[in-house]
């Protein structure tokens, strides 16, 4: 019990404490972990004024729609009760349809990994943290130039995350630019990410048929179709939408063939303000909250309860210049701002957060992410995308800078679990046990060594150490040990997550090109 008073001298010391860190693992007593409920710690709107929102997203849904329409589209979203306007190829919205459909929208359901541990259970404001972004650019930190990112940086980026505690989740993190074909680089870049690791993987398609040919892979791999509708462990990436207000045909098309084949869907919405979404804050998430439930009445239309996140995805113009600035203040506002209007009506959410505009992994970067991280942590998102290892405002990514993250998403966690407050934790008795009749310090108490591995979260890559230890140590900074970290990961680190047989009918039928003598030592 935490209120013990401790009776006997402290024996054993260090090794006692690491056997009770051992067995605090062992239980799941660990003070961060995906699926903390964030309580919405941080609304940065007020409750009329998510109203106020709303009503203005569905003002101009009735009024404005939606166009440049698929005949598909057309056809799922009249019989659904939205109206069609043939002479400007523009679907309105009734306010109705919309409330019709925040009726039947699903807020429950898995992420599923291939290894049910590593499963994401989406309701209420539970939250998990993962990656994302596309970049075109890989980082080498050593010599801190860029270069085009190929297909085996992706399956390097995966093989990594499959190793960090505090990264749940794999999206594709670049964009391999060896390909010319957009089939052989859909195919190839969800064979790799699934190659690399067991925890849940979301991409994105261009067309139909790579999605379906991707479809067929999960389906060998889980090993029927029905094994794989049951646990569906690929998301889709879907920008069903070009901002402002016109739909994107090929993504239309795809989210049509992935909702009926119980893939989830991450509507992405993906307003910049004062570009492609008005540069008034509130205006950008209007904008982008129209977007979004048109989305989600279009997904429903195709298959009712279907899967989906609701992705609200504002990002933030420098106005000066037109530039990116992915970790901003207005950015860490505006996505905690959409992660609370989802959380209002209880949608599932996914929204980018950890994103720097630096170049490299510098104090720039680490303060613009932890901002991010911990602003829509706590704001009732349930997916931050993009929260580890983007720089250059979305252009580049580096192995290194999310292996750092780790710890900033670490932190941001602890900040959502919170700080408990029962007759444990208020500790009047051990107080009275260590003024009155203890050493007068809490080092050596049995609650401190109870609570050291369950309420205080350890970084890895931080430094904590004296000046003097510091210099003992060779004057490591957290960047060198995070390349020490992905040298001795990547070096030892080969997973085997799609078996020999399955795997050898994969590469006969699909055009793989990730050669099998990259994925073993």
């Amino acid at each position: 019990m935490d209120q013990a008073v401790d009776q006997k001298p402290r024996r054993g010391g260090r090794r006692a404490r690491k056997e009770l860190r051992s067995t605090n693992r062992a239980t799941g007593e660990s003070p961060v972990r995906g699926g903390l409920e964030s309580g919405q710690k941080f609304r940065p709107l007020k409750d009329a004024d998510v109203l106020r929102i709303h009503n203005a997203a569905l003002d101009v849904l009735e009024q404005v729609g939606i166009g440049e329409c698929l005949p598909s589209t057309v056809e799922y979203l009249t019989a659904a009760g939205c109206n069609y306007d043939a002479m400007t190829d523009r679907i309105t919205f009734p306010r109705v349809v919309i409330e019709n459909t925040l009726k039947i929208a699903n807020r429950d359901f898995v992420m599923a990994g291939r290894d049910p541990r590593h499963d994401m259970h989406l309701r209420a404001d539970r939250v998990h943290f993962g990656t994302a972004g596309a970049s075109p650019n890989m980082l080498e930190a050593r010599t801190q130039e860029y270069r085009g990112a190929n297909l085996m940086d992706l399956y390097n980026s995966a093989r990594l995350v499959d190793t960090l505690d505090n990264v749940h989740f794999f999206q594709r993190t670049v964009v391999p630019r060896e390909f010319e074909d957009f089939f052989e680089l859909d195919v190839n870049t969800c064979y790799a990410s699934l190659a690399g690791t067991e925890k849940h993987v979301g991409t994105s398609w261009g067309d139909v048929p790579q999605l379906e040919a991707c479809l067929e892979m999960a389906h060998m791999i889980a090993g029927s179709e029905e094994a794989w509708r049951a646990r569906p462990f690929i998301s889709m990436s879907c920008c069903f939408t070009v901002s402002p207000l016109k739909w994107a045909p090929d993504s239309c098309a795809c989210l049509e063939v992935g909702a009926k084949a119980g893939m989830p869907i991450l509507l992405v919405s993906l307003g910049q303000a004062g570009a492609t979404s008005p540069a008034a804050l509130a205006g950008t998430v209007v904008t982008i909250w129209a977007e979004v439930l048109a989305g989600l009445t279009y997904t429903n239309a195709v298959a009712e309860s279907a899967p989906t996140i609701i992705g609200c995805w504002p990002f933030v113009s420098d106005l000066r210049t037109g530039a990116m600035c992915c970790g901003s203040g207005e950015q860490a506002l505006l996505t905690s701002a959409c992660g609370q209007m989802a959380r209002h009506f209880d949608l599932i959410t996914g929204i980018p957060a950890g994103i720097s505009d630096s170049k490299i992994p510098d104090a720039q970067a680490g303060y613009e992410k932890a901002l991010n991280h911990v602003v829509t942590a706590n704001s009732g998102a349930n997916l931050v995308y993009e929260s580890g290892g983007m720089v250059a405002s979305l252009m580049g990514y580096s192995l290194e800078a999310l292996t750092m993250d780790n710890d900033s998403i670490g932190a941001a966690l602890r900040v959502v679990r919170g700080l408990e407050v029962t007759d444990a934790d208020l500790s009047v008795e051990v107080i009275k046990d260590c003024c009155l009749d203890g050493p007068g310090h809490f080092l050596a108490h049995s609650q401190t060594m109870q609570r050291m591995e369950r309420d205080f979260y350890y970084p890895r890559m931080n430094d904590r150490m004296s000046p003097m230890e510091w210099e003992e140590k060779d004057n490591e900074t957290a960047l060198d040990r995070a390349k020490k970290y992905v040298d001795q990961t990547l070096s030892a680190h080969y997973p085997s997550y799609i078996p020999e047989d399955v795997d050898r009918r994969i590469r006969e039928k699909f055009p793989v090109r990730l050669p099998r003598e990259n994925m073993r030592p």
